[in-house]
């Protein structure tokens, strides 16, 4: 029989605790988003006035509602991109024991050891090149890049763990390499999919510098550099920026609440893989 003992209290002071550290900058960011400008009081103090004004005029004055689009649509188009190339091209290094194969492993790897800011010049020279700057595309073929040797590495590592009992028995049943892993080994690594997806997708959603960097001088921005544009030289209203934050944050957390048992299950998943 479980005794409720004073160290289970005092984990659970300490858990308590951890959960306000927390907790406390999102109480401060909901409070100010929802308090007029004319409300000067501590940022700790509740919002004895709330309003929804301030997430309009954010709306409107920072575009929010076009740079929202472009985040959506790189975001999802980088990350499809991202998944279908790693997830294809990790299912022969992972099962093919050639020489070929650990070399191109290797190089693949590379992309995780180099830094990306040593190839930004080039890689801006190409994307100006292609005719890109300024457009949503450049920075999809850039995250497409990025991302790939990372999500790889955890689809191999993954792979490696799978047993080839389903697979084999797959191609006695006529099934073709590509079949086989559409059908058979496609659906076992979902839990490292779930994993890959919520980690490029926060990623990609979060960089500030690539578009700012890209979509310069063009009418098209993304969500983080729009919020940046609520920051002046010597006046920056709060109360918007926090409005802005959240209207960011809205979408992934929609979308963490819509795939949470996925989300939970991927994770746990990937740390018994």
């Amino acid at each position: 029989m479980n005794r409720y003992t004073k160290r289970t209290f005092l984990l659970e002071m300490v858990m308590a605790a951890v959960a306000i550290v927390f907790a406390f900058p999102v109480y401060v960011l909901v409070n100010l988003a929802l308090r007029p400008s004319s409300d000067t009081s501590s940022p700790i103090h509740p919002t004895t006035a709330p309003t929804l004004d301030n997430f309009g005029q954010a709306w409107q004055q920072g575009g929010l509602g076009g740079a929202l689009i472009n985040s959506l649509v790189v975001t999802a188009v980088s990350v499809l991109i991202v998944l279908t190339v790693s997830s294809l091209a990790a299912y022969p290094l992972a099962r093919s024991t050639a020489n070929w194969s650990r070399g191109t492993f290797l190089l693949i790897m590379l992309g995780l050891i180099l830094p990306f800011q040593l190839a930004s010049l080039p890689l801006y020279q190409t994307i100006r090149d292609l005719g890109l700057l300024g457009s949503v595309w450049s920075l999809v073929l850039f995250y497409s890049g990025l991302q790939v040797p990372f999500t790889t590495f955890l689809y191999v590592g993954f792979l490696r763990a799978l047993p080839r009992d389903f697979e084999d028995a797959a191609f006695i049943d006529g099934c073709t390499p590509l079949e086989s892993f559409r059908y058979v080994v496609f659906p076992m690594l979902k839990p490292i999919t779930v994993t890959a997806l919520v980690l490029n997708a926060v990623s990609v959603w979060n960089d500030f510098f690539t578009p700012l960097l890209y979509l310069s001088g063009s009418t098209n921005q993304t969500m983080p550099v729009a919020i940046a544009g609520f920051f002046g030289q010597y006046v920056s209203d709060w109360n918007l920026v926090f409005a802005a934050l959240l209207i960011s944050i809205v979408p992934v957390l929609a979308v963490y609440l819509s795939l949470q048992r996925s989300i939970i299950n991927g994770f746990a998943g990937g740390l018994k893989g």
